[in-house]
Parts: structure tokens; sequence; C-alpha cells
């Protein structure tokens, strides 16, 4: 288990893009690479989510899709990620899910299969019955109105 504090969204987005680039450069799983984040309503998530994302390349504005639930991007290749075959990045908001039963039409399972995706779920939390037992669990907690532990645990 690792811990972090960071003390305003640039130092939350930086230490989220480090990871994505150590991700993104592993040798591909059995499954897709699949991180949770679970926290409290503002505590960071979603700018741990962009600087995320930035990490793999993309260039899309990242928002929560809190309303449509989960939005798919394409992994551009980088010269220095010749060897990586990462495809795909999904982006779950599952705030709003009752149960992981409400992934099912999603083709959730399907997805995290995939070893070309990396998934990244908001409030993975509602749905831990759905994630794969070796998930990678993030937790975002308040210290104050600046601070926030960050708790990678595998």
């Amino acid at each position: 288990m690792a811990k972090f504090i960071t003390t305003n969204s640039k130092q939350t987005q930086k230490l989220a893009e480090m990871l994505a680039k150590e991700i993104k450069s592993a040798p591909l799983q059995k499954r897709a690479f699949v991180v949770g984040l679970e926290g409290d309503l503002g505590s960071g998530k979603t700018t741990f989510t962009q600087g995320f994302a930035r990490g793999l390349k993309i260039k899309e504005k990242i928002l929560s899709p809190t309303f449509v639930i989960l939005k798919k991007f394409k992994i551009h290749k980088h010269k220095l990620n010749v060897k990586n075959g990462h495809k795909y990045f999904y982006h779950f908001d599952c705030y709003r899910l009752e149960s992981s039963k409400d992934l099912t039409t999603m083709g959730f399972k399907e997805i995290i299969k995939n070893t070309e995706n990396i998934v990244l779920i908001e409030w993975a939390d509602k749905i831990k019955r759905a994630l794969p037992k070796d998930y990678l669990k993030i937790k975002f907690r308040w210290l104050n109105k600046n601070k926030r532990e960050i708790k990678f645990e595998a």
C-alpha cells in the first residue's frame, strides 16, 4: 500500500499521470488493467482521472460521465510505447448506479476481459461485486480544504 498527500489539483493530476504511464508501459495482463476510485463527492476522483488520461496521451477533455456512465477513448501509440498493446481507455462513473447488475447492458464483463483495455472506474465501491479481485483500488480522503490523502491498495 502506498499513500500520497496532495495539496492541489495539479499534484493530484501529476500523480495520476505517472501511474497511467507506468500502466501503459507495462506488459499486457490476462485481462484489462482495472483501476477503481473510491471517495466522497469532490474528493479528487475526476481530477485524478483527468491526469490519468493525460498520462495515456488522450487529448479529449475528460469530464465525469455521470449521466452516460461510460466513455471510451482510443489510446494513441507513442514512440516510447511501441511494444505495448493497450488500445482503449474506458472511463466509468458509477455514481448513479444502484448495483453492479446495472453494468450488464454496457458489456462490462467483456470490457474487463479484454487485455488491450485500461479501465478506470469512479465510485468503484458501488460495483465491487463486478470487479476482478486484483484490481488496483485507490481511495481518496479529505484531510482539510486543500489536502487530500490518496491511498493505493492492490
